[in-house]
């Protein structure tokens, strides 16, 4: 039996990481950082300093902002959120943007300074927005987590403060309970009343975008080349479906996603392959979620240690935590899904983050591809074995080792991808 702690733990965790957002989340942070500013100055700012650590950089530069005419990067992200930004809706802060509000973003960025530069903060999610309006000011910070405001000023009266911790999970519910094992009892005895909201509300969210994504002329249409090149059967649909909903969120698709460890792609990764295949099998319903618990569970089990913002691409783990929940969909106990993880982090565990962007629909591709070879090796009797490259003796070990190559090992990675990616203000 699971402890009854664990279980009300691990049902915090998902109730804290299944979470809407309209829009790429580092944008759309970085809106809400600006939508709060706003609200404490009282009236839009005349200047916006905005200083922003390495990785939102990297991660805002190339993506499009829902609900700006299609305009990429950093500065439409703070116009819009303090144009028309409501700072109570948290994630979705710009998701209903009118016509009018549209001119005058637009307007606003003509007429505004808006200044940039890159901090050397400790933290990899660090988002420091600070307005002026005539003689006064305002200034928001967020860090580790989009919406974790950690600073709040107004006219230098310090309304927050709290102390600045290089920890990508302050504040959150501690995730060091999180392991395979118990992550599978927990979905096999898991009252479904108490979870079932959360999925069907990532099923629902999720399974909308990725259907626009194959419909629409989105991104690099990584979801349709899979089904006119490489066939229609579960597989191939598996990976388009989970690369379709990125191709349209990427490029600025007003529709909102359910995401997993503070990311769209990752939410999207973790549930639709496993809803292709239930679909495939004609699973119940309460197969379905058990298994979604364990794809998003083993996702968010992986980025615990590799950090919300990485050079680590977090489409991997939510890969191979579809590759596990597709397993146990399929009847896999815990040896079957061990071996599913092992030799799904064994084949990609390399791959780098380089800025969300279309690109990245291509990579949730390869990531749900090896999540399901992983399995296909295991129904073959087929394993990468321990003391072979980063895999360990267990499971949790070998998810131990890609926490430590991603948040230590890959730190000059992400130092060198930052150099490559930005100009001189952040060299």
């Amino acid at each position: 039996m699971l402890d009854p702690k664990i279980a009300e733990n691990y049902i915090a965790i998902l109730t804290e990481e299944l979470v809407p957002a309209t829009g790429c989340t580092e944008p759309i942070a970085i809106a809400y950082c600006a939508a709060t500013v706003r609200k404490l100055l009282g009236q839009l700012p005349e200047r916006v300093s905005a200083v922003l650590s390495g990785n939102i950089l990297k991660n805002v530069k190339s993506v499009v902002v829902p609900n700006t005419g299609g305009r990429k990067g950093i500065r439409p992200a703070i116009a819009a959120g303090l144009v028309a930004g409501d700072a109570e809706r948290d994630l979705q802060v710009i998701a209903d943007i009118s016509e009018a509000q549209l001119a005058e973003i637009d307007a606003y960025l003509e007429r505004t300074e808006i200044d940039i530069t890159c901090g050397s903060s400790p933290c990899k999610l660090d988002i420091d927005l600070t307005g002026y309006a005539g003689a006064h000011m305002a200034r928001v910070r967020i860090t580790n987590h989009h919406t974790n405001i950690v600073h709040m000023e107004r006219d230098g009266e310090i309304l927050r403060d709290e102390p600045i911790a290089d920890a990508s999970e302050e504040r959150m519910t501690d995730k060091s309970c999180l392991n395979v094992e118990d992550i599978l009892r927990f979905a096999d005895t898991v009252e479904l009343s108490q979870v079932e909201p959360l999925l069907m509300r990532q099923i629902t969210a999720n399974s909308a975008i990725a259907e626009e994504g194959l419909r629409g002329a989105w991104g690099a249409q990584i979801g349709r080349i899979l089904l006119e090149d490489y066939g229609d059967d579960v597989k191939q649909r598996a990976k388009a479906y989970a690369a379709a909903g990125s191709d349209a969120r990427m490029s600025g698709c007003e529709m909102p996603v359910i995401i997993l460890s503070g990311s769209g792609n990752q939410g999207i990764t973790a549930c639709m392959p496993v809803v292709v295949y239930a679909k495939h099998i004609g699973a119940t319903q309460e197969q379905l979620l058990r298994a979604l618990v364990v794809s998003d569970l083993v996702t968010i089990h992986q980025k615990s240690g590799i950090g919300r913002l990485s050079a680590y691409c977090g489409a991997i783990s939510a890969g191979v935590g579809a590759g596990a929940g597709i397993c146990y969909l399929l009847g896999g106990g815990y040896s079957a899904v061990a071996h599913t993880i092992v030799n799904a982090v064994a084949i990609l565990s390399g791959t780098i983050c380089d800025g969300a962007k279309p690109s990245c629909a291509a990579k949730i591709a390869a990531a749900v591809d090896a999540g399901i070879m992983g399995y296909r090796m295991y129904l073959h009797h087929k394993e990468f074995r321990s003391g072979e490259g980063i895999v360990a003796d267990s499971v949790d070990e070998t998810i131990a080792n890609v926490g430590m190559l991603a948040s230590q090992g890959m730190r000059q990675t992400d130092h060198t991808i930052l150099r490559i990616m930005q100009d001189t203000e952040c060299r």
